[in-house]
């Protein structure tokens, strides 16, 4: 596969354009299934809600767990490989769900080699992205990276409305040609460029000054998990506050607002984003999660769209810097690198479920559940603080070299 020219000298290359595109189709077709699973165990194949609830939460934790495993594999047989054998594990598991919709063991075993393919899958793609592109290129290729999948994400519910509850066999039918298709077109991709020696410090001045800047901030795992952690409340409870308040319809198109705002302002903001020091980017991020949940306990139409608006700026900024910074202090490969950054977000999206339950019981035995949002609120606001404060002292106790403390005392002082 050719190159194609890019402004300004940039340039994307024929199989990086491939992956943008394939990551689109696949993410079209997994959210063409994926968020109708709780209905089709419950209400077509007659599984319990508690037995549906306990099968989607192993299957999302295998899902996010996952992707150490994928940094592992490459390591053994390569990114292309990987991605292949991801593909074929997930394009099995859309295919046994056409026989799955008359048996119960059959759709969970359908539904857990999907999961197991997208953890295989997703840490390998981002790292054949980036692998030998100079890190001033990884923001912009990780965002547009990052609408694609969000593309996919808003089309894909839609798409699949008018077949799930009538048709479901020619829905899973469909899905798995494409994702036979698309897995033939990765087994035409070349091998991952290995990267440039000026890739990496090219960019940035010399390794010790890269180091220094890079360590001026909590671990990327940590401040993942609680990104994660906190823009999940947003994800699995809004449904119960504001379709009450408003609509179904209302909520749908709240949904699809967010993730059309994602694909549109993750490229536009990438250099910026990139830009910021990794403090600022937290400051950034926490600060619009926090006024995006303090917003939405107001509640009505107004404020819930808003508050999905100001989430959806956060999600935007601390997504992509985590990532950019985990890159930026590891010496791992990408694929490693990403997929201990999949395993953060599992951890944050699971605590995120379990904490989550029990704060909105609570607001809901008080009488008001916008107290619930203002619980998160305060949560996006000094769970950032702690961290903050946990990492330097942890830096300032003995962790640090002399000329990393004294640097340290500087950067205090002046704020």
């Amino acid at each position: 596969m050719g190159r194609r020219a890019r402004p300004g000298g940039r340039r994307i290359t024929g199989p990086q354009a491939f992956l943008l595109a394939a990551s689109f189709l696949i993410t079209l077709g997994s959210f063409a299934v994926l968020p109708y699973m709780s209905v089709l165990l419950h209400q077509r194949l007659g599984l319990g809600l508690g037995t549906v609830g306990m099968v989607l939460a192993v299957a999302s934790l295998v899902q996010f767990s996952g992707g150490v495993a994928a940094g592992a594999l490459t390591a053994r047989v390569g990114l292309r490989a990987t991605m292949l054998t991801a593909l074929a594990v997930r394009t099995a598991g859309f295919a046994v769900f056409v026989p799955g919709m008359t048996s119960p063991v059959l759709a969970v075993v359908a539904l857990f080699l999907v999961s197991c393919g997208a953890a295989l899958y997703l840490p390998a793609n981002k790292a054949y992205l980036v692998e030998g592109s100079a890190e001033a290129d990884r923001p912009r290729l990780l965002a547009v990276s990052g609408t694609a999948f969000n593309a996919g994400i808003a089309l894909g519910p839609p798409a699949a409305a008018p077949l799930i509850v009538g048709s479901p066999t020619v829905l899973f039918s469909c899905v798995t040609v494409l994702f036979a298709l698309v897995g033939a077109g990765h087994a035409l991709l070349p091998a991952a460029a290995r990267p440039e020696a000026d890739a990496v410090g090219a960019d940035t001045g010399d390794a010790d000054g890269r180091q220094a800047h890079h360590d001026c901030g909590p671990p990327p795992f940590a401040v993942t998990v609680l990104s994660v952690y906190v823009f999940m409340f947003f994800q699995h409870y809004l449904a119960l506050y504001a379709v009450p308040r408003t609509s179904a319809v209302f909520y749908g198109a709240v949904l699809t607002g967010h993730a059309c705002l994602l694909a549109v302002t993750q490229p536009l903001l990438a250099r910026w984003t990139a830009a910021l020091t990794y403090r600022d980017a937290m400051k950034v991020g926490f600060g619009s999660m926090a006024a995006g949940t303090a917003v939405t306990a107001h509640g009505g139409y107004v404020a819930i769209g808003a508050g999905a608006a100001l989430m959806c700026l956060g999600e935007v900024v601390l997504f992509l810097k985590n990532d950019l910074e985990a890159l930026a202090r590891s010496s791992s490969p990408p694929a490693v690198v990403f997929g201990r950054q999949r395993l953060a977000a599992g951890l944050g999206a699971f605590a995120s479920g379990a904490v989550g339950g029990q704060l909105y019981a609570g607001a809901e035995a008080a009488g008001s559940t916008r107290l619930f949002w203002i619980a998160v609120c305060l949560q996006g606001l000094l769970l950032p603080l702690l961290l903050t404060a946990a990492a330097r002292r942890r830096r300032t106790g003995g962790h640090l070299p002399e000329a990393g403390r004294r640097q340290e005392r500087k950067r205090s002082s002046r704020e």
